[in-house]
């Protein structure tokens, strides 16, 4: 492959298979690989070999059996090579490997646990240090294992052997000596895993680097790519010092090399200066005129915006051009107001998660990368490039003096100020802690908006943002806890939970409203965009095997007494008029079905014709049932997937549903939906459940509620006594319901729903999170129903604590449905097929002037086509005479087109055209 002339382009030899040959591997651009990390298979692997995820068929409780699978598992992930992007007829093998195609970059495996950590750290420090190792940080990722895998540079001279030794001494790690073998390989772990990586990556070096460092091979007696013995040991001295690389190979790089080789004693002439932070080397001149600091930002900068899909990731396109300079001047110089309270707290969050907490950053010779790194940690996904200014200003006032500041923040922005790229999770929880912190929406009692500052009570830990709130740790690692109840309540659900055991309480404050609502007969509600609503609720319980699912059943039952009494006089009357029907047999005489028929509460089994039935005899009043699992609506399914169109229908008003059958004896009928339901299932079979409409609509409707998991071997919870007092107590509420019927206003209901919607649209706005705002809508709705219902069970008066219990329900339903499907959602979104943004191009122009076959294969499979028709267009480009086939320098060609380099004669890069 022949790349003189090509400037840092990106190959990889890898499989992207699934279980694919261990012996295979085939030279690819960079973008492939991309492609393959964002596949979702590959994801629930990385999930599956942590223990994240469970494995079908495999006991969770049997520890060896779960560990075979994972071996298992982890033998059938893609694999890329470490060494070389390319191996003779894809076979990776050590006698296949191209000298040529060698990387001069190599993997360092920190295969323990307990040096994960100090490793990652000792890398960033050793990027930044005046030591061989500075500048030679490609990229950071988590193995499948949760372990560490770290790509370095080689410095000048040194074999694979030699760099492995050196810079796991200097890491203070163990040396692997299965990780210098040339046709080494790496199994590919989920695009989640990746912690940084450079633009140099896996590029191909300049050809005057190239050559340097082949050079300082041949003088130590070994091939180009560093193979042989060596006609003397760079690790003889001390390993960590440069002066022996220094002394043997100055100046082999030319002086007007405007690529560097990242060594810190190497005398390179080279044209840019070097600006290092945590994980940053700079290669770029792009500052404002007049300035005197170094680069702010690469266009190899290390740290990223964090964001979903691309996180951590460096693009190559450059930065904004110096002429963008005017905008940023006018805009540093008309800085005015102080910082909003909402940004402080969110720096420092950011700078807690970026691993600077209580540290000095408007120190001398840390404060650029101080920035930087908080700025790459989320910082610059939730303020805009004015407003991180304020905050600078009053967080670093000595380095917002400097002309140097204002450049870096311009700069960054110009890159990665893209606000139409989704936030990352770990950004909307440090977002979401701000907003809790300056506004308590989401702390407390959820009472007051104007709440005094809690910043110093809240912290991030570490990448997961382990969140804390008031000193107290949250229950869960991966996911911070949900908001609190308020502690005063509506006096209904004050009742309805008072029997409950105080972990299981948020579910059942949920569970009790489809129920209730279901004593409610032609009442209707008018929502803020003046349509109006019946309470259609539907309430889904997800939680783990064993949590207590349980507990909303008894509520429910005294809830739904009186109903059942009813129903109970009905489905007597229906059953004796069937066992007449089959007494009288064909006789014409026989007695219609019986009218007046209410049957509210329906059994889980109920096909579709009987569900309309049903519909149709009640009457206007609502349908209900209680499903211990979500999967007892299949028998509602119907054909094509029924089941999930009647929750859309029953929660749109004026809606229409029926069949239309030719038999006699079959049920015709046309209805509106009326149909209220609490159902119960484990995290996993929900997902599962909902996975295939994802974005259809029922999550939307639904409201989930969960439980949290209780520490292994704590005590049992306790009920109270469900008794006649309770239901004495429960009646006034239960006619009051049965009693309603028309058009109900609510004026304080209604002004809540305004409240609630303007600070749902506020946080979409900072966080702008798609699938956050798609649920809020729907979200608002429901507490809005939910209010009513309260409202009309208190004889119509509204309660203060109706207000900060609604707003609590709301935030705790978008809590769970975020939870359990955000990630799914935002997945699906990002692999679903979307609109061509380009028309076809010609892939002959794309080329090198003087290519391969496997460039061709590489190009056509980044183009979405298939590389079997390689040979056909090879054919067909010599016969029309657009490329000519090259003969090789000492005459001797295998066999096939493989062996053979091609020569454009039309397209080519410097837009000539030559004779064949």
């Amino acid at each position: 492959m022949d790349m003189k002339n090509e400037t840092m382009q990106h190959w990889i030899a890898f499989n992207g298979f699934r279980g694919g040959n261990k012996g295979s591997a085939s030279c690819q651009p960079l973008s492939a690989y991309d492609k393959t990390i964002s596949l979702p298979w590959l994801h629930e692997m990385v999930l599956q070999i942590r223990g994240e995820k469970s494995i079908r068929s495999v006991d969770r409780t049997d520890d060896a059996q779960l560990a075979k699978a994972r071996q298992r598992i982890k033998g059938q992930l893609p694999f890329r090579c470490a060494h070389y992007y390319r191996f003779l007829k894809n076979r990776r093998s050590q006698s296949n490997a191209d000298p040529t195609a060698f990387l001069f970059q190599t993997t360092v495996d920190v295969d323990d646990k307990e040096f994960v950590e100090q490793a990652l750290e000792k890398a960033r420090e050793l990027n930044c240090s005046d030591s061989i190792w500075k500048g030679m940080l490609l990229h950071l990722e988590y193995s499948a294992k949760n372990k560490l895998h770290i790509d370095i540079r080689m410095p000048i001279g040194m074999t694979i052997e030699e760099t492995q030794k050196a810079y796991c001494e200097a890491l203070g790690v163990p040396y692997d000596e299965s990780c210098i073998s040339p046709e080494r390989m790496i199994y590919i772990t989920d695009k989640d895993s990746e912690i940084y990586r450079s633009k140099d990556w896996y590029g191909v070096l300049p050809a005057e680097e190239l050559k340097a460092r082949r050079e300082a091979f041949l003088k130590r007696g070994l091939t180009i790519d560093g193979k042989g013995t060596a006609r003397y040991s760079l690790l003889a001295g001390d390993c960590k010092s440069p002066e022996r690389l220094a002394g043997d190979f100055q100046g082999q790089i030319p002086s007007d090399s405007n690529h560097k080789v990242p060594s810190s004693n190497l005398k390179v002439q080279s044209n840019h200066k070097v600006q290092c932070s945590k994980f940053n080397v700079q290669s770029e001149d792009n500052r404002f005129p007049g300035t005197s600091g170094d680069n702010a930002v690469s266009s190899g900068s290390a740290i990223q915006p964090a964001q979903p899909g691309d996180s951590n990731r460096v693009a190559d396109s450059h930065l904004s051009p110096a002429g963008d300079a005017q905008n940023a001047g006018r805009l540093a110089a008309s800085e005015a107001g102080s910082a909003s309270e909402k940004n402080l707290i969110a720096f420092d969050l950011f700078q807690e998660s970026a691993g600077l907490k209580g540290m000095n950053i408007d120190t001398i010779g840390s404060r650029h990368s101080s920035l930087l790194a908080i700025m790459s940690a989320g910082a610059s996904r939730v303020m805009s490039e004015e407003e991180l200014m304020k905050v600078v200003a009053e967080k670093m006032p000595s380095y917002y003096q400097e002309p140097d500041c204002h450049q870096l923040i311009h700069d960054f922005y110009a890159k990665y100020g893209d606000s139409s790229k989704p936030f990352s999770r770990d950004v909307i929880r440090v977002n979401a802690l701000a907003e809790q912190a300056a506004k308590s929406l989401l702390a407390g009692d959820c009472k007051s908006p104007e709440r005094e500052r809690l910043a110093g009570n809240h912290t991030v830990q570490s990448s997961m943002f382990q969140v804390q709130s008031n000193g107290v740790q949250s229950n869960e690692e991966e996911y911070p806890a949900p908001p609190p109840m308020p502690k005063k309540l509506p006096k209904l659900v004050e009742l309805l939970i008072s029997k409950t055991p105080e972990i299981y309480q948020p579910a059942v404050a949920c569970a009790i409203f489809p129920p209730l609502a279901t004593h409610l007969w032609r009442t209707k509600f008018r929502y803020i965009d003046n349509v109006e609503h019946e309470a259609t609720l539907m309430t889904c319980l997800l939680a783990g095997t064993g949590a207590g699912k349980s507990c909303v059943q008894k509520p429910i039952d005294f809830i739904m007494e009186d109903i059942r009494k009813r129903d109970a006089e009905n489905l007597k009357r229906e059953k004796e008029w069937k066992e007449e029907m089959m007494r009288k047999g064909a006789n014409k005489d026989k007695r219609k079905r019986p009218e007046n028929l209410i049957i509210q509460e329906i059994d889980a089994d109920m096909t579709n014709p009987a569900f309309v039935m049903r519909t149709a005899e009640a009457k206007e009043h609502f349908l209900y049932t209680s499903l211990n699992e979500i999967d007892q609506f299949d028998a509602l399914k119907g054909i094509g997937n029924q089941q999930f169109r009647i929750m859309c229908l029953a929660f749109d008003p004026d809606n229409q549903y029926g069949q239309t059958r030719v038999g006699t004896q079959s049920v015709t009928e046309r209805v509106t939906i009326r149909f209220n339901w609490n159902a119960s299932t484990t995290i996993d079979k929900g997902q599962r459940y909902f996975s295939k409409v994802l974005t259809d609509g029922p999550l939307s409707r639904i409201n989930f509620s969960t439980i949290p998991e209780r520490d292994i071997g704590e005590d049992i919870p306790v009920y109270g006594t469900y008794d006649d007092e309770f239901r004495k107590a429960l009646k006034p509420y239960i006619e009051n319901l049965c009693m309603a019927t028309g058009l109900v206003e609510c004026e304080e209901a209604y002004r809540l729903a305004e409240v609630l919607k303007n600070e749902n649209a506020e946080f979409s706005r900072t966080s702008q999170n798609r699938i956050f705002e798609n649920f809020s809508f729907r979200a608002n709705v429901i507490a809005y129903l939910k209010a009513c219902v309260l409202y009309v069970a208190n004889g119509y008066r509204w309660e203060p604590e109706i207000e900060d219990f609604i707003r609590w329900s709301e935030r705790y339903d978008l809590y769970c449905k975020m939870r359990f499907f955000g990630d799914m959602i935002a997945k699906e979104a990002s692999t679903a097929e979307k609109s061509s943004k380009r028309g076809p191009e010609n892939i002959l122009q794309l080329l090198p002037d003087v290519f391969t076959e496997p460039q061709l294969e590489a190009i056509r499979l980044e183009h979405g086509l298939k590389a079997q028709g390689c040979k056909n267009v090879i054919k067909q480009w010599i016969y029309r005479k657009y490329i000519v086939r090259m003969e090789s320098e000492d005459g001797k060609n295998g066999y096939g087109y493989r062996s053979y380099s091609f020569k454009k004669l039309k397209y080519r890069h410097d837009g000539q055209e030559l004779d064949s």
